[in-house]
Formats: C-alpha cells, structure tokens, sequence
C-alpha cells in the first residue's frame, strides 16, 4: 500500500525537476542552497546553514533543520546539494517513463532525487495534524562529490539522533551499503631538467619519462575483491622540443581493509620514488586521506530499521559492499552509526544519467517508511554498530 498520495508523487517529480535545473557543482551550490532553504522555511521549518563552506572549498555551507517529534528519539537524514560538474545544459524530460537530461550531459540525480525526497517528506511531516512519533533532522550537505568536504565539516554534536542514513548509491532500491573503502589520494609532482630536445637532450631530465616508469611498475585496477588502485591524471611538458621539466601525477588507493590499502599505497609511493632516482629526478609526493571506510553490524539497529523499512515497502533488501564513498564514511568516521540506502538511480556522473519515476516514487515511500518504523523500534536496539567482518555480501562499484 503506497504512503504517499497522488499530490505528493506529483510534487515530488515537479521538486526534482526543479531541483535538477540549477547547476550546482561543487563548490557553486550557492543557488542550489538557496533555493532549498526557502523551500524548508516556506514549510515553517527553522533552517540554520552552518559555517563549513570555506574551509569545503564552497560558497555555501551545510544546511540543518530539524522536526520535532512527540517524543525524545529521532532519526537523522541526509542527501547532498552537490554536483559533479555539467557538460550541458540540464532539462530533465520524461522518456519511457524515466527522468533524464535532453542534452547530452548529467541530470543531476546524484543526489537530487534524495533531496527531493527529503523535502516533500518534510513537508509531509511538518504540515501533518501532528507531530511524527518520532524527530526527524535533515541534512544538505555541500562539497561531497570531491571528497565529502561539507559533511566533514558538520558538527554532529548537534544531532539529538543516534544513527543516520544517505541515499547516495546508484543501483536498485533494497540494497544497504553495510561496507564502504577508505579513499587516500596521491599527488606526485617530479622535477627533472628541461633542455632542447633536438640539441642537447642528453643534458635534460624528463620529469615524463620518470612519471611512466613509476606507472608501469605498479599493480593497478582491481587488485583483490575489496581493493582497487588507479592512476587518474598524467600532465606535464611545455613542447614537443624540450625535454620535459615537469610532471603532476595524480593516484589513489581504495579498500575495505585498513592494512592492505597501506601496503599498495606504500608501493606506489616507493616507485614513485624509484624512478625520480633513476632519472635523476627531485619527487614532491602528498598523500591525502578523502575518506575513512567503515563496515556495520549486520544486527546493528539502523541496519535493521532499514530492512524493516523496505520490507514494508515491498522491496527484499540486499547487503552490499561498494567502491565508493558517501557522506556516510565522513559521519560513521566520528562515531555516528549511518547506512547509505540505495536511491534507485541509474549511471550516475555519465551523459546518460537518469532515474525512474518508479524509484523516485520508490525512494520517497522508503523515507516515509524509515520514519514509521523507527517509531516501532525499541529504543535499546539503538547502540553503535561498527565491525571487522565478514566478506560474503557482493560487491558494488560506484565513483564517490
């Protein structure tokens, strides 16, 4: 039986559709925010935007509003404002039965249909007759798709909720991230010698040819079932008759296990290494953590209340691992338990981007559901859910 009536399926599709008209990408969601904020003010929700925009790299900051339940238990969920960067115009158009761009660029579903879930839940809850059984409070997080700036940046003392959930994974609605990888970014900047490549090329240094030897000397792709390594970007030279002076290489290391990430990260730094020696190179190297991995307890308390929301749904959830990253990792890195549920949307940051009106009617019954059954949960299954486990759930693919 669906949760949601006809003026709200259509308000949500016409949410999204607006949503998906205003070019946010990282780091601009300035409009994006805006638009949102008046959205939950117009429902009478007080909206606080917090001060994590500079230090994400953004022009604005996380967004907060919180509504108030009968009782003290809440549930806390998020979906982010953000963007990966546009090729083209955005116009979302119907085409059987599925939402996608009419230009040959990205819609944007990742991750405004969650927004737009979020908001015309909101308006559900905050319009009712009364209050739900139990609080909900929303975050719109800033700066996640390079590296879940915005939700690093939250201040999670501030939540009265003791888990949360995402809904930022791009494959079918009933599968739960229970597993996700710790990200480290590399930044390999060699300096060789320039000289003219025609004249006296023996007395340059190629910065280039240093870079290619340290590539091919290290394992990448996917390295076991929970570890993948990959070298992104190559750039370097001024002209085809100079020997290159410089060269920027930029890599990283994902995996689900703490130890085997730093075993392939150290690798590749040492060729990095190696190869400046060998070619009489000087090596700037940086390392970055973008983000912290995590797995759940498979009886954790948010992982069950998800399944019990699907189930009412009419969805058989699925435990998965994946190879991407969500704002979950940055709030399940500082002890807030948080699962990321799969949204239903397809071929996420390519051209041909799209969701259906199915899974983002699909979505929105799943939010409702979540704070339904969170009013059935007893409250002493509420307790940290973090482990080292088990390897057997499949494993999901997903940039992040």
């Amino acid at each position: 039986m669906r949760r949601a009536g006809e003026a709200e399926r259509e308000r949500l599709h016409g949410t999204f559709v607006s949503l998906c008209r205003i070019e946010s990408p990282s780091g601009h969601e300035r409009r994006c925010t805006d638009w949102v904020a008046a959205e939950l003010a117009r429902i009478g929700l007080e909206v606080d935007e917090d001060g994590a925009g500079p230090a994400a790299g953004a022009d604005a900051g996380n967004l907060f509003a919180r509504i108030e339940g009968r009782g003290e238990r809440s549930i806390m969920l998020c979906a982010h404002l953000d963007t990966v960067p546009p090729i083209a115009p955005i116009e979302p158009v119907l085409v059987d039965g599925r939402w996608e761009n009419e230009n040959a660029g990205i819609l944007g579903a990742d991750n405004k249909a969650a927004v737009a879930v979020l908001l015309v839940l909101a308006e559900r809850l905050a319009t009712a007759p009364d209050p739900p059984e139990v609080g909900v409070e929303l975050i719109f997080t800033v700066s996640e798709e390079n590296g879940l700036h915005g939700a690093k940046g939250f201040d999670v003392g501030r939540l009265r909720s003791s888990f949360g959930y995402v809904f930022d994974h791009a494959s079918p609605i009933g599968e739960i991230v229970v597993a996700s990888p710790t990200y480290q970014r590399v930044v390999a900047d060699l300096h060789g010698r320039a000289a003219h490549a025609g004249i006296r090329p023996q007395d340059g240094r190629s910065a280039i040819v240093a870079a290619a030897r340290a590539i091919a000397q290290m394992d990448l792709g996917r390295l076991d079932d929970e570890t993948t390594a990959n070298v992104g970007t190559i750039g370097g030279g001024t002209a085809t008759n100079v020997v290159p002076e410089r060269c920027r290489v930029e890599a990283e290391v994902r995996g689900l296990s703490e130890q085997r990430v730093e075993e392939v990260l150290t690798a590749m730094v040492d060729h990095f290494q190696e190869a400046a020696d060998a070619g009489e190179c000087d090596l700037d190297i940086t390392v970055e953590r973008m983000f912290t991995g995590y797995r759940s307890k498979p009886r954790a308390a948010h992982i069950e209340l998800a399944e019990q929301a699907l189930r009412a749904c009419g969805y058989e959830p699925q435990p998965i691992t994946t190879g991407g990253g969500s704002d979950a990792n940055a709030f399940e890195a500082v002890g807030l338990p948080c699962a990321n549920i799969a949204n239903g949307t397809e071929r996420n940051h390519q051209p041909d981007e799209r969701v259906s009106v199915d899974a983002l009617e699909g979505m929105l019954e799943v939010a409702i559901a979540l704070v339904d059954e969170a009013a059935r949960q007893q409250p002493a299954r509420e307790q940290p859910a973090r482990e080292q486990p088990a390897r057997e759930q499949p494993a999901r693919e997903e940039p992040g």
